[in-house]
C-alpha cells in the first residue's frame, strides 16, 4: 500500500506520513527542501515505516508534472493521493503582488489539481482510489489579510467537490478535511488529530463517504 503524499512538512504532514504509515503505507513524499525530506525519511525508518523523498517546486507547474510522471512511473500502485501543501503570504487583495497571487494559487489549487490527475486513470483502471486534500477555514471564511490563501482554499475546496462527483461511480473517494484553526500539537487542531479524521475517513465504506469535514 502506497501513500503520495504532497506537501510534506513538520505539521500535518509528518501525523499524517505517522498515521497511515503505521497501517502498513508506504510513503512517496514531496516538497521543495530535499534535506528536510531525508531528515523525514530517516525519522520514518527509525520507525518501521518505508519512506521515499522526492523535491520538488510545486509552484513550477512544467516541472511539478514532470516529477509527479516519474513518481508514477516508479510506483503504479498508489492507493492514497494527500494533497497537503499550501502557500501562506499574508496580504490584503490590494496589497498582493501578481507574481504572489499567480504562484499561491498555483501552490494551493494548480498544484492539487495536477496531483489528482497524475494518479486518476491508474485508481480508474483499478477501480478504487482515494484522494485526500486539506482544506482552511479562509475557505468559508476568508481575513482581508489573508486574501491569496482564502481564493486559493475556496478554489481547492470547489475542486474537490467536483472531484468527488467524477470519482465515485468510478469507485475513486475524493475528501477534505476544512481545518477552521492554527494547527498546533495540544489543541482540538493538534496535527494527529487532524490524521486521525483522515484515517477514518480512509475507513469509511463506500456508502458512507464524505466529501467534506469541517473541524
Amino acid at each position: 500500500m502506497k501513500l503520495l503524499l504532497v506537501g510534506m512538512g513538520p505539521g500535518n504532514g509528518i501525523s499524517i506520513a505517522k498515521r497511515f504509515g503505521r497501517e502498513g503505507f508506504e510513503i512517496l513524499m514531496v516538497a521543495r527542501n530535499g534535506e528536510k525530506l531525508n531528515t523525514y525519511v530517516a525519522e520514518l525508518a527509525g520507525m518501521g515505516i518505508k519512506a521515499f523523498a522526492y523535491p520538488a517546486d510545486i509552484a513550477d507547474s512544467e516541472s511539478f508534472t514532470q516529477i509527479l510522471e516519474n513518481i508514477i512511473s516508479e510506483h503504479a500502485d498508489i492507493d492514497i493521493l494527500h494533497y497537503n501543501a499550501s502557500s501562506y503570504n499574508p496580504a490584503t487583495p490590494s496589497q498582493i503582488s501578481l507574481p504572489v497571487f499567480l504562484s499561491d494559487l498555483n501552490i494551493n489549487v494548480v498544484g492539487a489539481l495536477l496531483a489528482a490527475k497524475a494518479v486518476f486513470q491508474q485508481m480508474k483502471d483499478r477501480g478504487h482510489g482515494t484522494l485526500f486534500f486539506t482544506g482552511g477555514g479562509t475557505a468559508l471564511k476568508a481575513p482581508a489579510i489573508l486574501a491569496s490563501l482564502g481564493v486559493g482554499k475556496a478554489a481547492m475546496r470547489n475542486l474537490v467537490f467536483s472531484i468527488a462527483q467524477e470519482g465515485a461511480p468510478l469507485g475513486i473517494h475524493a475528501a477534505t478535511v476544512t481545518i477552521t484553526g492554527m494547527v498546533k500539537a495540544g489543541t482540538r487542531f493538534d496535527p494527529d488529530l487532524i490524521a486521525d479524521e483522515f484515517w477514518r475517513l480512509y475507513q469509511l465504506p463506500k456508502d458512507k463517504w464524505e466529501t467534506e469535514v469541517v473541524m
